[in-house]
Order: structure tokens, then C-alpha cells, then sequence
């Protein structure tokens, strides 16, 4: 349900950018997807997207008065607190919470980020000490980063890391600490002002490119429903409200479905072949493709994971991972990665 009190633009009324929403869905799907890249001009959707998926998402049964959300039955990803607390016997008392976005700032720095571990404290008291950062905040939630082109490249690393690995570690002075770290990451930037490293690139699990609509109709509807959201944000947001049910029970039916899924050999010898056509380094690219398709499969409620699948998923997974040679048109290659999946799945 969308707040009250501070109205959130429904992802049900955005229009066009399908690319976009499905990159968001899969990931909330099947969240080991990776996160995802938006690249694109301004004012094209791209942070009102972001903040309209956390209204779809269902709430959260967490350990009460926790700063980092520990999930109830999670045994893996817990803080020190609540494992300690949960291994002596106890039950812990537990709470819902909403999924929420988590903004990084631009100007964020490796303790904002992290954490900080207070030494002094530590020496003198003999006790860890640890003030959290935007990743203890970001455990079970949506991170946003805005202009993450701009970021350090070190902070953009840390935040991959934890990304990956679902926890955060922090270290000073021999002293470590470590806190559960899952979240939805979303980087959104504009190309003008600069790209990511190709390793960095890489790490994002998908990718997708948006430009303004150029067809007249579709302009015209985005600006008339802007408008009414304006005018009136709590009617536009009540009018949306059933569509925006019937895309949450989608997504609720879409993480039992995908559960059952399991890839094929046709699937995984299609996603090798689409790599090395490609030339990709390492093995993510292809574990994001099937992951990917998976998630596709399950969104429409299926089982089985079919060409439509895959050609849905490749347009996400692969093209921020094409190798991309001098005056080397990126479609020629993805005309290929086409033929390979037509090829395999041909029916």
C-alpha cells in the first residue's frame, strides 16, 4: 500500500520504458540476479521507477529493535547480536517492517558507507564498537545510487562486494567486524558524464538503457498522467491501487514459481555458447542469463523457461558485457546472440 502520508508515483502508471520495469521485477524475483544499471538522460523515469518498485514489494518480518533488520529464520545472515541472542535460546521478539529505498550520497565516503569500528572503545572497554553506515540501513532494502559514474571507484567496489557476498565486513587496526549486508542494489547514471569501468560494468547483474519516448501519443500520456499525480497524488494513487494488487500477487507467485525451476542443458549450453560468441570473461554473464530467464518464466507463470524467455533476458544480461571493438556496431553482435537462441530453441 502506498504511504499515506507521503505518496509514492505507482510503478503500474509508468509509462513505457518495459526494459526498465522488467529489469526491476526480475530482480525482485530472484534478488541473486545482481541489481541493475540504468543508464540514461535525464527525466526519463529512471529514480521514480526505483522508488515505485519498493511499493510492490510485501513487508518483512523482522527481530525487533535490530539497527541492521535481521529477517526471521534467516540462521545465515545475522548480526552478532541476534545470533548470539538467538544461539543462548531466546526467542526474539519480531516486528513487520516495509521494504524501503536507501539512498547513497554522492559525496559518501568508506565509513559512510561501511561503517566505523571505534577502536578507543574497543581498546579500553574490550568490547567491539561499531557505527553503522548506509549498508547497515540498506540490509533488506532497495539501495539506490544515483550517479554512481561519479562515485570513487573504491566506494563502488565495497558496495559491489557486499552486494555479492550479502555481508559487510569492516577491519581496523586487526579489529573486524561484520553485519549482514542483502540488498537490491540500483545504480542509475548518465552516459554523458562519464562510464564505469568494464570490471565494475560486469558486476552489475543487468543493464538497461533508457531514452525519452520519441512517439507523440506516448509523450503526451507520461505528461498527463505526471499532471494528475501532481494535482492530486492520493486519487491518482487510489486509482492505480488495483492494478498495482494484481502486480504484487504476480511477484508473490512469481518467488514460489521460481523456487521449482531448474535449468535445463539446453538452457546452460545455450547460455555458454552465447559467451564465448561473445568473448565474455569468467562465468557471471552466464549465471545471470539463467537466472534471468528463469525469473522471466516465473513473472509469466511458468515453469518452464521458453525462447521468449531468453531472448528477454539477453537484452538485460549481455549487452553491458559485449566486447565492443572500434566503430563496431553492438547490434551486429546481438543479431548473432539472436541466432543462437532461434537455433537452440527451435521449435
Amino acid at each position: 500500500m502506498n504511504n499515506k502520508n507521503n505518496p509514492v508515483y505507482p510503478f503500474s502508471a509508468i509509462v513505457g520504458q518495459e526494459e526498465m520495469k522488467d529489469a526491476l521485477l526480475v530482480n525482485v524475483v530472484n534478488p541473486s540476479i545482481g541489481g541493475v544499471l540504468i543508464k540514461g538522460e535525464k527525466g526519463t523515469a529512471k529514480s521514480t521507477a526505483v522508488r515505485a518498485i519498493a511499493d510492490l514489494l510485501p513487508e518483512k518480518r523482522t527481530i525487533k529493535n535490530c539497527i541492521f533488520h535481521c529477517e526471521a529464520g534467516q540462521t545465515r545472515y545475522l548480526c552478532p547480536s541476534c545470533r548470539k541472542l538467538i544461539e543462548s535460546g531466546k526467542v526474539p521478539e519480531y516486528e513487520d517492517t516495509k521494504m524501503r529505498v536507501v539512498e547513497l550520497p554522492i559525496s559518501a565516503t568508506e565509513d559512510r558507507v561501511a561503517g566505523t569500528l571505534d577502536i578507543e572503545h574497543a581498546i579500553t572497554a574490550g568490547k567491539k564498537k561499531f557505527e553503522p553506515g548506509v549498508l547497515a540501513s540498506a540490509n533488506g532494502n532497495i539501495l539506490y545510487v544515483d550517479e554512481v559514474n561519479l562515485l570513487d571507484d573504491h566506494i563502488v567496489d565495497l558496495l559491489l562486494d557486499a552486494a555479492a557476498m550479502g555481508t559487510n565486513f569492516v577491519e581496523r587496526e586487526g579489529i573486524s567486524y561484520s553485519h549482514p549486508a542483502k540488498f537490491m542494489l540500483v545504480g542509475t547514471m548518465n552516459p554523458e558524464e562519464g562510464d564505469l569501468r568494464p570490471q565494475l560494468l560486469d558486476r552489475f547483474g543487468l543493464s538497461v538503457n533508457v531514452v525519452g519516448e520519441k512517439d507523440t501519443g506516448t509523450r503526451t500520456e507520461i505528461i498527463r498522467k505526471r499532471l494528475e499525480f501532481e494535482k492530486d497524488p492520493y486519487k491518482f494513487c487510489e486509482s492505480y491501487e488495483t492494478v498495482q494488487q494484481e502486480t504484487r500477487d504476480r511477484i508473490e507467485k512469481a518467488k514460489a514459481i521460481i523456487n521449482g525451476i531448474e535449468p535445463d542443458d539446453l538452457l546452460l549450453e545455450t547460455s555458454v555458447k552465447i559467451s564465448l560468441l561473445l568473448g565474455v570473461d569468467g562465468h557471471r554473464s552466464d549465471i545471470t542469463f539463467v537466472k534471468t530467464s528463469a525469473a522471466f518464466a516465473a513473472l509469466d507463470e511458468r515453469d518452464v523457461i521458453r525462447r521468449e524467455d531468453l531472448i528477454k533476458a539477453a537484452r538485460l544480461a549481455l549487452p553491458h558485457r559485449m566486447r565492443k571493438l572500434p566503430f563496431e556496431d553492438a547490434k551486429v553482435e546481438f543479431d548473432k546472440v539472436d541466432a543462437v537462441i532461434s537455433e537452440s530453441y527451435a521449435r
